[in-house]
């Protein structure tokens, strides 16, 4: 059966600490943004608070200072190494600031993503950065919230919100530079979304048309490969799907570094070597390109300045600091770390 307004209203300090299987005082140390608790202790006392609607009761804290001390962080999927290491990055940022990061997976859903954007947790939080995949240009309306936000990525531009991107373009370019300076000439590029208007895929895959034109190359569309979700299973698919159709090709820029991991497992698996028969670029630059075999070359998007940027800028408006009252845009640094997989 569920709860009535009045129980939710009902529901005490003591309720949360019994269901979350924790003292009050540990409950009273997250609703204070206390720094150093565990994050499965966090999970499990703003979860209780959640469904217990504790919401009129976190607003304690903001009796003293009109701030709850937690703030959102809403993004697509945790699996993928991009954004767990992302997360991980503002989580410790925050936390250098004395701030909590609820964390919410919105599996790329619109429906999710609008959740985040207007559900009943945005109580709980002074703000939200959010990493829209699913919400695109036609929903620009569903990120004009009354709250402070930070929008991460590519999918939504010119909403009222202060935005962190990447330079997906030119970083794209460069990552295929990479390759004809060392001597590549038929590069496959893996994770393209056909009729794409706005969104990554687009952006990096109009990176690589651009290096290829300055080269005075034509673009082969056999060259340009779909691949759905960006996940090791496609890059790998892609891959095979390739060499079984005999298209010709000495390098590979993958879109992101799960499909790069894929496309290595395949190239290897089909008795090529990288990187004397074929090289193999990505982009993320998340932890395992180091580990694999051979190690990745990635795009470095700026990581760790995205993560930092996001929290200060969302920070700037808690506290009313923010000198721009318009939306303000940052697009983050990137540099390109060579490994194995495009050394000669």
């Amino acid at each position: 059966m569920s709860r009535t307004e009045a129980e939710f209203m009902s529901a005490t300090m003591q309720d949360v600490a019994k269901l979350a299987g924790v003292s009050v005082k540990t409950v009273s140390n997250v609703v204070n943004g206390y720094p150093y608790i565990r994050e499965t202790t966090k999970e499990k006392v703003l979860s209780a608070i959640s469904e217990l609607g504790y919401q009129m009761n976190v607003n304690a804290r903001s009796l003293r200072s009109g701030k709850t001390g937690i703030i959102g962080l809403a993004v697509p999927e945790l699996s993928l190494p991009y954004f767990a290491e992302l997360a991980d990055a503002v989580i410790k940022y925050a936390e250098s600031l004395g701030l909590t990061v609820l964390i919410e997976q919105t599996n790329s859903d619109p429906e999710r993503e609008k959740e985040s954007l207007h559900g009943q947790r945005r109580s709980l939080t002074d703000g939200l950065i959010i990493s829209p995949l699913a919400l695109g240009p036609n929903d620009i309306a569903e990120f004009d919230v009354n709250y402070p936000l930070v929008i991460l990525g590519e999918r939504v531009f010119g909403a009222k919100a202060d935005h962190v991107t990447m330079a997906n373009i030119e970083a794209s370019k460069a990552a295929t530079k990479h390759l004809i300076d060392l001597g590549c000439k038929r590069i496959a590029v893996v994770g393209d979304h056909a009729g794409e208007v706005i969104g990554s895929a687009q952006l990096r895959t109009s990176g690589y048309v651009k290096a290829i034109q300055e080269e005075g190359w034509e673009v082969d569309p056999a060259l340009i490969r779909e691949a759905g979700l960006w996940h090791r299973s496609t890059g790998a698919q892609a891959t095979f799907d390739m060499i079984a159709e005999g298209v010709e090709f000495d390098a590979v820029f993958a879109l992101n570094d799960a499909m790069a991991l894929g496309v290595l497992y395949a190239l290897q698996a089909s008795g090529l070597r990288v990187p004397e028969d074929v090289k193999v670029i990505g982009y993320d630059d998340v932890d395992d390109a180091q580990y694999s075999f051979p190690t990745l070359t990635s795009v470095e998007p700026g990581k760790a300045q995205i993560a930092r940027t996001a929290v200060d800028l969302l920070k700037e408006r808690i506290d009313g600091l923010a000198q721009d009252p318009g939306p303000r845009k940052v697009v983050a640094d990137f540099s390109i770390s060579q490994r194995e997989s495009t050394r000669v």
